[in-house]
C-alpha cells in the first residue's frame, strides 16, 4: 500500500473509480477505489514539487474512451509537464518565472491556461506551444477557471476577481470579491455560476456578471478549496479539518470534520457521486454524496447508501428497500414513477409496485439529467438526449446542429406529453421545439426566437397538443407565454409578468405559478392573454412572498400544492385553491353548466374571470355572457349579445375572433365566406381606412360606401382629406 509522506497538493479522477494524486514527496499515486489498492505511477525528480493537476477532457459521448489519457501537472520550478496515464513525462515546458500555481484545459481540450507567481496568465496549445499571454499583473495568480463557452477566463488578483475574454480589446469584468486574498475559484458550465474562496475565511457564489448570490459566514480558517459538481447542483468546500457539501444557492447540506489538515484541492468524480480531497497531512479524503431525497405526493425516497434506496409511504408508513447492482447516479420521482440511473442501467419503478422495476441498459455511461412527463421520460448524457416510455421503449432522440448536452439542466430543457423544448446555448435567444414521438422539429421546423436571452423554459403539461404553450423567463426577468405549434404565421409572444425569478406549471392542469419580486403569483388561466387581455389581472391569485426570504426557488407544483425552497435550504409548502383545477377539468370536458354552478358556489371574481376567458376560447358565448356579467364587464356582455343575434355562422365566428383582438383572422373568415361587405365594415369600424379601401378596390365593390364613411369621419373632426389614395378615388380614379 503506497501512501504519501508529505502534503498532497492535487488530485484528479480518470474514471469514476480511479484517482491520481500528487504530493510534495514527489510521488504520483494511483488509487483504485474498487479494489482499494494504491500504486506509485512515477517518482518525479527531487526539484519538482507538484502544485496543480488537470486531466485532459474526455471527448464527449464516446463510450469506448471513458479513460482520460494525459494530464497537465504544474510545478514549483516554473514549468508545466504533460504526463501520460502510465507516468511518462511527455513534455516539460518552461512557462513562468516562479511557481506555476494552476493549469486548466478548456472544455474542448483545444487550449490550456496556466497562471503563476509572476502574475502572468498564459494560453497554450494542446501540444504545449505558447499562443498568447492574456494578462500580466503585479500579484501572484492563485487560481484560474475557463468560462462555459471557453471564450473567457476567470482568474484571481489579490482580493479581486477578473473575467477576461480571449478576444483582444473585449471588455474586462473586475470586482472586489473578498476581504482577504482569494485562493480558489471555479466556474460551472451548466449553471454559469462562479465560486470563490478566500483567506477572509468565506466562500461565495457569484453569477457570471459578478453579482453576489451568496456569501458564507466567516469560518475559523481560510477556505483553501472549492469545486462545483459536474451538473452544477452542488459544490464542495474545503478548509482546515473541514469539508462541506453545499447546494448551488449556497446553503449547506452537510459539514464533516475529518482529520485532514487543510484540504488544498477538491475533485469531483465524473458522475458527480463522490469527491476526493488533497489533504495537508498527506492523506487523500474520499466522500460519497448520500441521503439525497425525492418527494412526490405521499412517497419519500432517500438514497441511504451508494447502491440502496429507501422508499417510504407516509400514508401507512410502509417502507421498501430498493437495491441496485451499481451505484446510483441520478434519480427522479414524478407522475407515479421513480426513474433511477446507475452507472450502466436505468431502472423504472411504478409507485404502485416497488418490487418489479423495468430495467434496461444505457447507451452511454453517465446520465446528467432525468426529466419526466406523464407519458414518458427523458435522459440526458454526454452523447445526446433520449426519450423513453415508462415501459422502457426507446421513442426518440432529438438533435440540432451544435447541440451540447453536457450543459443542459432542468431550466433549459422541458418535456410534456407531446413536445420537447431545448434552449440553445450558442444563441440564447432561441428555443428549439421537437415532437416527442419522433424527435423531429415541431410544425414547419421553425424554432422559437425571442428578442432577449432566455433563462428558463417550461412547457404546460395538460390539454390538447394543438394548444400546447411554453412559458419562459428572459434575462430581464420578464415572463412570456407563446404557442408551441408554429405554422407559417408568426405566433405572438405575450408578456405575462415582470420580475419573475422562478416558475412551474401544475402537473394536473394548465395553471402556472411563479415568484415575482415580493409576491407569489398564480396564473389560473394563462391562456387569457390570447382571449381577453383586459381581464388577465382578474384571473390571478397573489400573496406576499416575503416569508420565503430572498432567492427562493419553486421545486414542484403537484396538484394544488406548491413546494418552495428558501435560500437557507428549508422547504415551504403552499396550498392553492383547488377550485380552478376543477374548473379546468369541467371546461376540458365541455361541462359548461357544471362550471357555472361551481363558480356560483365559490363566489369568487377570479373563478368567474377564468370561466369568461375559457368560454370565449371555446366559443361558448352563452357561458361567456353569464361570466362577464358576474365580473361586471357590461360592455362585453352587450357585445356578446350583439354577436348572438348575427345571422350567419361565419359572421358570429368573425366577431368572436374580433372580441379576442384577432382582427386579421376575423377578416380572413369573412372573406372566405364571401362576406366582403362585413370585412370592409369591420375595418371601417376600427378606422383601418387604408385596408377598407384596399378590400373595396380589390373586390370591386362598395368603394363609394367606403368613401362616404371616410367623408363623414373627416367632417365630424373638421379635417381635410390628405390620404393620396382616397383623393385619387374621390376624384373618380376607378
Amino acid at each position: 500500500m503506497v501512501t504519501h509522506q508529505e502534503l498532497v497538493s492535487c488530485v484528479g479522477w480518470t474514471t469514476a473509480e480511479e484517482l491520481y494524486s500528487c504530493s510534495d514527496d514527489h510521488q504520483i499515486v494511483k488509487w483504485n477505489l474498487l479494489t482499494g489498492e494504491t500504486s506509485q505511477i512515477v517518482k518525479l525528480p527531487d526539484d519538482i514539487y507538484p502544485i496543480d493537476l488537470h486531466w485532459f477532457p474526455k471527448s464527449l459521448g464516446i463510450k469506448k474512451q471513458t479513460q482520460a489519457e494525459i494530464f497537465v501537472l504544474t510545478s514549483s520550478d516554473g514549468k508545466f509537464h504533460l504526463i501520460s496515464k502510465l507516468g511518462r513525462v511527455e513534455k516539460s515546458v518552461d512557462a513562468h518565472s516562479g511557481a506555476v500555481l494552476a493549469g486548466r484545459w478548456n472544455y474542448e481540450g483545444t487550449a490550456l491556461v496556466t497562471v503563476g507567481e509572476d502574475g502572468q496568465i498564459k494560453i497554450w496549445s494542446k501540444t504545449g506551444m505558447l499562443r498568447s499571454t492574456l494578462a500580466h499583473q503585479g500579484t501572484p495568480v492563485y487560481s484560474v477557471a475557463w468560462g462555459p463557452d471557453s471564450e473567457k477566463v476567470l482568474y484571481t488578483a489579490g482580493k479581486q476577481l477578473i473575467i477576461k475574454p480571449l478576444q483582444p480589446n473585449a471588455k474586462i469584468l473586475q470586482w472586489k470579491a473578498h476581504d482577504g486574498i482569494i485562493l480558489k475559484v471555479d466556474w460551472n458550465s451548466v449553471n454559469d455560476l462562479i465560486l470563490s474562496a478566500g483567506e477572509d475565511c468565506k466562500y461565495k457564489v457569484w453569477d457570471s456578471y459578478g453579482r453576489p448570490l451568496y456569501s458564507s459566514q466567516p469560518h475559523e480558517h481560510p477556505i483553501t478549496s472549492v469545486a462545483w459538481a459536474p451538473d452544477g447542483e452542488l459544490f464542495a468546500v474545503g478548509s482546515f479539518h473541514t469539508l462541506r457539501l453545499c447546494d448551488k444557492t449556497g446553503w449547506s447540506y452537510a459539514l464533516e470534520k475529518p482529520n485532514t489538515g487543510s484540504i488544498f484541492n477538491i475533485a469531483w468524480s465524473i458522475d458527480g457521486t463522490q469527491i476526493a480531497g488533497a489533504c495537508g497531512n498527506g492523506h487523500v479524503v474520499f466522500a460519497h454524496v448520500v441521503e439525497q431525497r425525492w418527494e412526490w405526493k405521499n412517497f419519500q425516497v432517500t438514497l441511504t447508501k451508494r447502491r440502496t434506496m429507501q422508499v417510504r409511504n407516509v400514508l401507512n408508513d410502509a417502507v421498501d428497500l430498493l437495491e441496485f447492482r451499481d451505484r446510483v447516479i441520478k434519480a427522479s420521482l414524478n407522475y407515479a414513477h421513480l426513474v433511477v440511473s446507475t452507472s450502466l442501467q436505468c431502472y423504472v419503478f411504478s409507485t404502485k409496485n416497488w418490487n418489479t422495476p423495468l430495467i434496461f441498459d444505457l447507451k452511454e455511461g453517465t446520465v446528467s439529467l432525468i426529466l419526466q412527463a406523464e407519458r414518458h421520460f427523458l435522459l440526458v448524457d454526454g452523447g445526446g438526449i433520449y426519450l423513453y416510455s415508462y415501459e422502457g421503449r426507446f421513442l426518440s432522440s432529438p438533435k440540432f446542429p451544435g447541440m451540447r448536452t453536457d450543459i443542459l439542466n432542468a431550466q433549459t430543457v422541458s418535456l410534456s406529453n407531446d413536445t420537447i423544448a431545448i434552449k440553445d446555448k450558442a444563441d440564447e435567444k432561441i428555443i428549439f421545439l421537437f415532437e416527442a414521438s419522433t424527435g423531429k422539429p415541431m410544425g414547419d421546423g421553425k424554432f422559437l426566437s425571442h428578442k432577449n436571452e432566455v433563462l428558463e423554459i417550461a412547457l404546460d403539461q395538460k390539454g390538447l397538443t394543438n394548444d400546447r404553450k411554453i412559458a419562459f423567463i428572459d434575462k430581464n426577468r420578464d415572463l412570456y407565454i407563446t404557442s408551441v405549434k408554429r405554422f407559417g404565421k408568426e405566433e405572438q409572444i405575450i408578456k405575462l409578468g415582470t420580475m419573475v425569478h422562478t416558475l412551474a406549471w401544475s402537473d394536473t392542469c394548465n395553471i402556472l405559478c411563479g415568484l415575482q419580486d415580493t409576491r407569489f403569483t398564480v396564473w389560473y388561466y394563462p391562456n387569457t392573454v390570447y382571449v381577453d387581455r383586459d381581464i388577465l389581472p382578474k384571473t390571478l391569485y397573489e400573496r406576499d412572498a416575503s416569508e420565503f426570504s430572498k432567492n427562493p426557488h419553486i421545486v414542484s407544483f403537484v396538484g394544488n400544492q406548491v413546494t418552495i425552497r428558501r435560500a437557507d435550504g428549508s422547504l415551504v409548502h403552499i396550498s392553492i385553491s383547488p377550485y380552478p383545477a376543477i374548473l379546468h377539468e369541467y371546461v376540458s370536458s365541455s361541462k359548461w353548466e357544471d362550471a357555472v354552478r361551481l363558480c356560483r358556489f365559490v363566489k369568487e371574481q377570479t373563478m368567474w374571470a377564468c370561466l369568461a376567458a375559457m368560454a370565449v376560447a371555446n366559443q361558448d358565448m352563452t357561458t361567456a355572457e353569464i361570466a362577464y356579467a358576474a365580473i361586471g364587464e357590461i360592455d362585453k356582455v352587450q357585445y356578446i349579445n350583439s354577436i348572438k343575434n348575427l345571422p350567419s355562422k361565419e359572421s358570429k365566428m368573425a366577431h368572436i375572433l374580433m372580441f379576442s383582438g384577432n382582427i386579421q383572422e376575423a377578416e380572413i373568415v369573412l372573406l372566405q365566406a364571401g362576406l366582403v361587405y362585413q370585412a370592409i365594415q369591420i375595418n371601417i369600424n376600427l378606422y383601418n381606412w387604408e385596408r377598407a379601401l384596399e378590400l373595396a378596390v380589390k373586390y370591386k365593390t362598395h368603394v363609394d360606401t367606403v368613401l362616404a364613411y371616410r367623408q363623414k369621419f373627416l367632417e365630424t373632426f373638421g379635417k381635410q382629406e390628405t390620404n393620396k389614395r382616397y383623393l385619387q378615388y374621390a376624384e373618380g380614379g376607378f
